[in-house]
């Protein structure tokens, strides 16, 4: 239907770098960029694009962070207001072996990748926002609102670069009295930062077959809320990470966080490995029954919910890095996956591999370069820096986890990284794919949930009222069914038809009426956490940009 749209009604504008995505892998590389440019006397022109009504509208995350990249970026960030208010001052980990019982497990014995000392607590949709203004200062062009929906291509198979800000086309494909054709942004190299499974992204790796060397990629989905507790509970700079129940008790792993920010507000989430294999379970009402849990209770009750939020997080790490080079453009952040799940932390990495694409980028351009080739020369330049060897030195960590499971995968891990410090003579691989992992429906056993008390735990609806969803309406659904057969032909004997529990929205429903069964997409939920494209067993789903500015606005998450 859009492939019908006259590329002659389109504007166009050429540029020296286009981003896509305006998180923390695209700013740093934009910030990046603009400095080499002032240190060189080299005017560019850099634009980022981000499908989010503002800045950090998007961005989720728990989030922990390390400075690493941040104090080569900008090392006076402290004197610049960035909104890093809240230093880690405990480190502590939980195994929960039940609903009732938990026991903290001895720093000494975890891995060394997880001790938090000199790390910071933060709102990552506050730090985007933060380089945002820092982009914008040095001279960046930032058009939030404006969703990148397709790829272009020279005739030489190089990206030109992308189409965006196309809208006002009718749920039946029709042009609407708001039509707006939207730009053709064409640009000597294009740097795809969109976030874990970014549609575009995924179109270049199958593409460029740029991961026809690396082990499948591996997803988790991160669920998260924002609460506000009462004083005399909160505990600033305190860190809680824990491994068990209740993902344990259905055979799932993951891990969860709960983390004490500043102003008495807590971060509490669960991240839910996609590789689980149970149709029935839900990874929303696995985090509401978290939150009953004694240790975790304790801070909640007396409190108020503020935000939810949910994410796919890329996490298959050193062995599934794809290629990250491409004719004309570059991945960086969790488009490549540069995720360090050791350190359960992806902000340093993400900054960090855009910083060396804005280095690898202007050197080429200063040099004459007109764009279009191929720069295989950044996996040197990657291979040369501390992000390369802090990857390849977890590079067994998920791997361990998922072939030994959490007792010996953690006793693997603190081996590896305590006492060889990620340097074993050997690499784990882990071959399996996430979407192909579910058991047939009648070998599982059926998953009961208790319903929600509306002060700890809540339902769906409710939650997404938080996140403040909204995209217009009357637009092309963008959740796209290779064969909308199979979700009732399928995928509802085989497996129940997951995607009603692993969706954390209420996207997916099956409606029973007279007439049968009818599968129902309601796309007005979609809160953009990409679980659907991953975790369908039959991987009929494809998620695509909305028109710009839809989707969740988190504000503080």
């Amino acid at each position: 239907m859009q492939d019908t749209i006259e590329t002659a009604q389109r504007d166009s504008m050429g540029v020296d770098v286009l981003i896509v995505g305006g998180g923390p892998a695209g700013l740093a590389t934009a910030c990046r960029l603009m400095q080499l440019s002032e240190e060189n006397n080299h005017s560019l022109q850099v634009v980022v694009l981000e499908k989010a009504a503002e800045i950090g509208g998007h961005t989720l995350s728990g989030a922990v962070i390390e400075t690493r990249a941040l104090d080569e970026l900008f090392p006076d960030w402290a004197s610049q207001s960035a909104p890093l208010l809240t230093p880690v001052t405990e480190d502590e980990f939980f195994f929960f072996s039940g609903p009732e019982r938990a026991f903290r497990v001895p720093n000494s014995l975890l891995p060394r990748s997880m001790h938090n000392t000199g790390n910071y607590i933060v709102s990552l949709g506050k730090v985007v926002r933060w380089l945002g203004e820092q982009a914008e200062n040095l001279g960046v062009d930032i058009y939030p609102g404006f969703a990148a929906s397709r790829l272009l291509f020279s005739d030489d198979g190089s990206v030109k670069g992308v189409i965006a800000g196309e809208m006002g086309i009718s749920a039946s494909g029709e042009k609407k009295n708001t039509y707006e054709p939207g730009m053709e942004l064409h640009a000597r190299y294009t740097v795809f930062a969109e976030g874990c499974r970014g549609h575009l992204g995924k179109q270049l790796i199958d593409t460029y077959g740029l991961d026809s060397a690396s082990t499948p990629q591996h997803y988790g989905i991160g669920l998260k809320e924002l609460w506000k507790i009462p004083p005399e509970k909160h505990r600033p700079g305190l860190v809680q990470h824990g491994a068990g129940w209740p993902l344990a008790e259905h055979g799932a792993s993951g891990g969860s966080f709960l983390y004490h920010l500043e102003d008495c507000q807590v971060a509490l989430g669960l991240i839910v490995d996609l590789s689980y294999n149970n149709p029935f379970l839900s990874p929303f009402d696995e985090l509401q029954r978290f939150k009953l849990h004694p240790t975790v209770r304790q801070y909640l009750d007396g409190g108020e919910r503020l935000a939810y939020g949910a994410r796919a997080i890329t996490k298959g790490g050193f062995n599934s890095l794809p290629k990250m080079s491409l004719p004309g453009g570059i991945l960086v952040g969790c488009d490549a996956g540069t995720l360090n799940f050791a350190k359960i932390k992806g902000t340093h990495t993400a900054m960090k591999s855009g910083m060396i694409a804005a280095e690898t980028l202007f050197k080429a351009i200063a040099e004459g370069d007109p764009g279009g080739k191929d720069h295989a020369h950044y996996q040197n330049e990657f291979r040369l820096s501390w992000l390369h060897t802090e990857l390849k030195r977890a590079r067994n960590f998920g791997p361990a986890m998922h072939r030994m499971g959490t007792y010996l995968g953690g006793a693997f891990n603190f081996l590896d990284q305590n006492v060889f410090r990620g340097k074993l003579p050997f690499t784990l691989k882990d071959r399996s794919i996430d979407s192909r992992s579910l058991q047939m429906a009648s070998d599982a056993k059926p998953i009961t949930y208790p319903s929600a008390d509306g002060i700890l735990s809540f339902d769906k609806n409710s939650s997404v009222f938080l996140t403040n969803t909204n995209h217009e309406e009357d637009q092309p659904v963008h959740l796209c069914l290779e064969d909308p057969s199979i979700p009732l032909e399928v995928n509802l004997p085989r497996w129940a038809e997951p995607a009603q529990r692993y969706c954390p929205a209420g996207v997916y429903e099956i409606l029973e009426d007279e007439a049968g069964s009818h599968f129902q997409i309601n796309a007005q939920n979609c809160i953009h956490c990409k679980t659907c494209d991953i975790k369908d067993p039959s991987e009929n789903i494809t998620w695509i940009t909305p028109e710009g500015g839809g989707g969740p606005n988190y504000g503080a998450m």
